[in-house]
């Protein structure tokens, strides 16, 4: 198979993006991932234009990778100013990474309007700095950046600023879609165009932005029409929209068009490395991201879970293992049987004791009602296990109230009363707390814990309120989700009703019985 060599920028285009900052040893800590994952080219930053870069790069050389060069970027000579004496090349080199990547002009916009150079001292500036540096042992990676953009306005001349980087000997040259505007088709023409016009022994690298929503695609007719090296970040993260990702162009590459990118077992960790990336970089992961989300398979539509329960490869376009993730099935009003037998499933469930029927015909009601067990399937696996002809539950609600009072001298406080039965006890309790679900919490954990004395080690994580029909003012209906967790293990619940109340009580008493699971 033909090699893809990978060229991540996550560390220096992706933090272009808005939101990312990434410190020296988030840097450092991504660099060491990316190594074991198989990237071969890791572009640290630009240590000409701040401390951070600078620093980074005296810290990474003593970084023990096993795969990956680090990759030091910076731009092409200032006009009028020898290589040698250019400040930005001196730190370029300085940097003293095994490759180096140069930036030039190739759109003579950007040359006459940007610059402010005439056409053939932009031409000098390129050749003599790959030169430059190609003299100091380093591999010259070139990036002709606006170079289809300026193609399309001046293509002998985009031609002939490739062809000053290659003439002296630059290892690569790669062809940028900086503003990210073009459309496969044109890529893959002007690909093909530039390998004749430079010929077989050049080797062609491809960098796209996503502006117009084709980055991957771009990306991929690239490598059709010739491209051996692909730039991009690590969950598409860039300037503006987004840079080519890829946790999509990899899996792309190597699974649907059999280039070699990285060994199987390393491509079985994608998952794993876009979810760290986006921990590190303090970014919520898009679930809807293809290949490595963690709706990329998960599936809703009745009919498609019952083929899938048949054939796992009917409705998927690979096998999520391959990539590290997971196929899912999601219960909603859109589910059907095989919906719940396939939770059942990952529950440890035997389907033939349950009422399938029954709970789907809950689950639906309910769902018309507010409700949504998408995000909630500690209710879904509770709302299963009770359809059990022998299932217990480990406490009955009996009543429960709850006032808000502002008192003098305290404040504002509220107070819980709630009632409960387990087995032959009856427990009526009182607690107070900041507000109504903090005091109903307390009320019904002092109710419990002596029976139950696991549940003073859980904890109320997170809670979501949603108003579902906004149109009727405070009589709408809300929606609360809680999360839970109790040492390693999470589980989410749901509620809804008219009342956020009430609401809150239906997500925090399923929490709680949840909890005690087997007890």
């Amino acid at each position: 198979m033909t090699k893809i060599f990978l060229y991540d920028t996550t560390l220096r285009d992706g933090t272009q993006r808005e939101g990312i900052s990434l410190s020296v040893d988030d840097k450092l800590k991504i660099t060491q991932r990316l190594d074991e994952f198989g990237i071969d080219y890791i572009e640290g930053g630009w240590p000409g234009s701040n401390p951070k870069d600078a620093e980074y790069f005296r810290r990474a050389a003593s970084l023990n990778l096993q795969y990956a060069k680090v990759t030091a970027f910076g731009s092409t000579r200032r006009k009028g100013v020898r290589p040698e004496e250019d400040k930005n090349l001196q730190l370029l080199i300085e940097a003293n990474t095994p490759a180096v990547t140069l930036v030039g002009k190739s759109w003579d916009l950007h040359v006459t309007d940007v610059l402010e150079v005439r056409l053939e001292e932009n031409l000098a500036m390129v050749g003599e700095s790959v030169a430059y540096c190609k003299s100091q042992n380093r591999e010259v990676i070139y990036d002709a950046e606006h170079f289809f953009d300026g193609y399309k306005a001046n293509p002998e001349y985009a031609l002939a600023t490739i062809k000053a980087a290659a003439v002296n000997q630059a290892d690569w040259v790669v062809l940028c879609d900086t503003n990210g505007g073009s459309l496969p088709w044109e890529i893959e023409e002007i690909m093909a165009e530039v390998k004749t016009a430079v010929g077989p022994n050049v080797q062609i690298g491809i960098h796209t932005h996503d502006d117009g929503e084709c980055g991957v695609a771009n990306s991929l007719a690239g490598v059709r029409a010739g491209a051996t090296q692909v730039q991009g970040t690590i969950n598409g993260y860039g300037e503006r929209v987004a840079n080519a990702n890829l946790c999509s162009l990899i899996p792309d590459l190597q699974l649907k068009m059999g280039y070699d990118c990285v060994p199987p077992e390393k491509l079985a960790t994608l998952t794993e490395l876009s979810r760290y990336v986006a921990e590190v970089a303090n970014l919520d992961l898009d679930d809807h991201q293809p290949f490595v989300g963690t709706s990329a398979f998960a599936h809703k539509g009745g009919i498609h879970v019952a083929a899938m329960l048949k054939n796992p490869l009917s409705y998927q376009h690979i096998e999520p293992e391959l990539v590290g993730n997971q196929q899912r099935s999601v219960v909603s009003e859109l589910s059907g049987r095989g919906n719940l037998v396939d939770k059942a499933h990952q529950f440890g469930l035997n389907t033939e004791s349950l009422d399938l029927r029954k709970a789907l015909t809950q689950i639906k009601t309910l769902e018309a009602q507010g409700f949504t067990f998408e995000g909630a399937e500690a209710s879904v696996e509770l709302m299963l296990r009770r359809t059990h002809p022998a299932y217990v539950p480990p406490f009955e609600v009996i009543d429960y109230s709850v006032s808000v009072h502002q008192r003098r001298g305290r404040g504002l406080n509220a107070e819980a009363i709630v009632k409960v039965r387990v087995g032959p006890k009856r427990m009526h309790t009182v607690a107070e707390g900041n507000g109504p679900v903090n005091a109903l919490d307390a009320a019904l954990r002092k109710a419990l814990v002596d029976v139950y004395p696991q549940l003073s080690s859980i904890k109320l994580v997170d809670y979501k309120v949603r108003i579902l029909d906004g149109e009727n003012a405070t009589a709408a209906t809300t929606r609360v989700l809680i999360d839970t967790r109790q040492g390693n293990q999470s589980w989410s619940t749901v509620g809804a009703s008219p009342n956020i109340i009430e609401a809150s009580w239906q997500a925090l008493a399923d929490s709680m019985e949840y909890a005690l699971l087997g007890n």
